[in-house]
């Protein structure tokens, strides 16, 4: 595992190249204050593990069509996604019903709500349901359908109708990206589908994005980040968006 100076630093890494689509690792020196030979080594670790490619002297993320398969995600953001899992657990109470969607920050939320007692999980991820395996005091329902393989999650049609078939007390769910507009944004609209519906299913919706999401480009627009009641996010929003936030009466947790 990195340590956590390297883990802070591919994060601000990740969340530049999605910002600026493409940067040398000289220019990334200068943003980040240290040697080229440090970025070049940086790199080199996140190339290895899928979250970016280097061609001609320059970084960039994976193109939208090529989503990060869920593996090396787990590196990515790491750290951030452990400190988003904390805030969540201070935000939903014991006893209370959750829908957990897919993803990695997900399951970062699911590993941190281990310890509460009570809980009733519906969830379409079974990287939760292995996160929440040894919660003793934990009740757990699976969607069904056919399992997609690469994420180990279902987001088909029956886990649609699973979800929308509930009526519970929060929801956590991330998403594909965040555009500069506060747009939530996925990959295909079988992700869309599923996302809603858990969005959908809850009172209280909870959005948690690692930095690496904000101004992450995606094909499919489906609502805006200030939709939810409370984002739990990494690095830093527009202005504009921050605004919305605020003007909506939502509440934003930056880690």
């Amino acid at each position: 595992m990195k340590n956590s100076d390297i883990a802070r630093r591919h994060d601000r890494i990740l969340s530049l190249l999605a910002s600026h689509a493409s940067l040398s690792a000289s220019a990334l020196a200068d943003l980040l204050s240290v040697s080229v030979q440090t970025i070049r080594s940086d790199l080199r670790m996140l190339d290895e593990e899928g979250a970016i490619r280097r061609r001609h002297g320059a970084a960039h993320l994976l193109t939208p069509s090529d989503n990060i398969g869920y593996e090396p995600r787990l590196e990515v953001s790491r750290d951030e996604k452990s400190r988003i899992g904390d805030v969540v657990a201070g935000l939903i109470p014991p006893g209370a019903s959750v829908a957990l969607g897919t993803g990695t920050t997900v399951e970062a939320c699911a590993r941190a709500l281990a310890h509460h007692e009570g809980l009733t999980v519906f969830t379409n991820s079974i990287h939760a349901v292995l996160a929440l395996h040894l919660a003793p005091k934990v009740s757990v329902s699976l969607a069904g359908g056919t399992v997609r393989l690469r994420d180990l999650d279902f987001i088909g049609a029956e886990s649609v109708d699973f979800f929308a078939g509930l009526r519970l007390d929060y929801a956590v769910f991330s998403v594909g990206g965040l555009s500069p507009n506060g747009d939530m944004l996925d990959f295909n609209m079988a992700e869309v589908r599923a996302r809603r519906a858990i969005f959908d299913c809850a009172r209280h919706r909870i959005l948690v994005a690692d930095q690496s999401k904000i101004g992450r480009p995606a094909p499919h627009a489906w609502g805006k980040l200030w939709e939810a009641e409370t984002i739990v996010c990494g690095g830093y929003l527009a202005p504009s968006v921050q605004e919305e936030v605020k003007l909506g009466g939502q509440t934003m947790v930056q880690v």
